[in-house]
């Protein structure tokens, strides 16, 4: 199961059979796509929550859509093989840049706006689309987010797997949200 936060009223309209509208922005971790917290309904509300507060996008309010997800060709950061493919396509970017003498794109500090991840991402589904291989249809990795839980703690309280649906295609339900899930 996958999560994904957002208004009410766009919850609602996916529920009734709306479509998810995918995030374009330059920063987005994972590239282009249709951003879910993969078993973690209450991450998601949090995060529709840290949206309203910080008034940049039309949350009024917040609300959670689960989805069944398939995550088909998957770019799996989890993954050795996947990390390699990131790896190597960031070196591929490294080049483009200084063949074109730009500047290469750099993450925030704060870890919240990825610029440099995007960049890298969304190279992969080019060089792919470029070989003439198959499209990627999602991405899905582990982020270490937010402070310890406790001194010294290599845990932290807004570490979470978070999922980029590429393929709208991968979305086989969209389902509401008990509120015993997000207690």
């Amino acid at each position: 199961m996958a999560y994904h936060g957002c208004d009410a009223e766009v919850a609602a309209g996916l529920i009734n059979g709306g479509k998810f509208k995918p995030s374009e922005n330059e920063y987005d971790w994972l590239g282009h796509g249709i951003y879910f917290w993969e078993a973690n309904p209450i991450r998601a509300l949090e995060f529709a929550k840290e949206v309203q507060a910080r008034n940049v996008e039309n949350v009024k309010t917040p609300a959670v859509v689960g989805a069944i997800i398939d995550l088909g060709l998957c770019l799996d950061l989890t993954a050795t093989a996947g990390i390699q493919i990131v790896r190597d396509t960031y070196q591929e970017l490294i080049k483009i840049t200084e063949e074109a003498n730009s500047e290469l794109p750099q993450n925030s500090g704060d870890s919240l706006r990825r610029n440099l991840d995007c960049a890298v991402v969304n190279l992969v589904h080019d060089v792919r689309k470029n070989a003439n291989l198959p499209p990627i249809d999602t991405v899905r990795t582990v982020f270490i987010e937010g402070t310890p839980i406790y001194e010294g703690s290599g845990f932290f309280n807004k570490s979470h797997i978070q999922i980029c649906v590429c393929n709208p295609e991968c979305i086989k339900g969209v389902f509401r949200v008990g509120e015993s899930l997000l207690a």
